[in-house]
């Protein structure tokens, strides 16, 4: 697994906005999708191009458009939905496929309850979006997913991760497929909540509310 650690001083503007506790849902969900945006710039590095022959107003010329097949963004419900405009923005041609994971507060097990991507992923570049890399239960229950469905390309955009996470997805991952996670920052630790500290709270409710 690679990881890459995003530093750019917009980047880090926007998430320490996002870390107020003070800081609104309309101006999080707005800042969680600027700050995807970026980091989106980061993780479609290496997406796939194919060289096509085009013409200017002055002369003929040679390009490169998304090569076929066109790749997938992948939010992971619910707090994946407000990474997902932010993806879009820079891959309009991308399809959308969604999972619905969800943790137990208890145990921490990882319950897939909603899935609408395709059978076959084999070609695909996969580009998964959860905000919080906290335990990697999810991130990992959502790699094996698309893996297990022929994927051999994953990028995973995050926008906070614990050093725990990021052990667990290595060790899970291993040398299985190419398997990228793009963050805006490595916190400090994981409480006995499994909270990312400093972090930023529950994504998912300071996006949305709570349920």
């Amino acid at each position: 697994m690679h990881l890459y650690v995003a530093d750019h001083p917009l980047i880090n503007h926007k998430l320490t906005l996002l870390r107020d506790k003070n800081t609104p849902s309309p101006m999080f969900r707005q800042l969680v999708d600027e700050l995807t945006t970026l980091l989106a710039y980061e993780s479609t590095h290496n997406v796939r191009v194919e060289t096509i022959d085009v013409e200017t107003p002055l002369t003929k010329t040679q390009g490169q458009i998304l090569a076929d097949p066109r790749p997938i963004v992948i939010p992971i419900l619910r707090a994946g939905l407000g990474m997902l405009e932010g993806m879009t923005r820079l891959l309009p041609t991308a399809e959308v496929g969604f999972l619905g994971m969800k943790r137990d507060e208890e145990t921490l097990a990882i319950e897939t309850y909603a899935n609408r991507l395709p059978s076959d992923l084999s070609g695909r570049q996969c580009f998964i979006v959860d905000p919080m890399l906290a335990t990697g239960g999810t991130l990992v229950a959502a790699i094996n997913y698309v893996l297990e469905r022929g994927a051999r390309d994953v990028t995973c955009t995050c926008i906070l991760a614990a050093p725990e996470g990021i052990k667990v997805v290595t060790d899970a991952v291993g040398d299985r497929a190419d398997v990228s996670v793009v963050v805006a920052g490595v916190d400090d630790h994981l409480n006995d909540d499994a909270y990312i500290v400093p972090g930023l709270g529950d994504a998912g409710d300071r996006l949305y509310g709570l349920v």
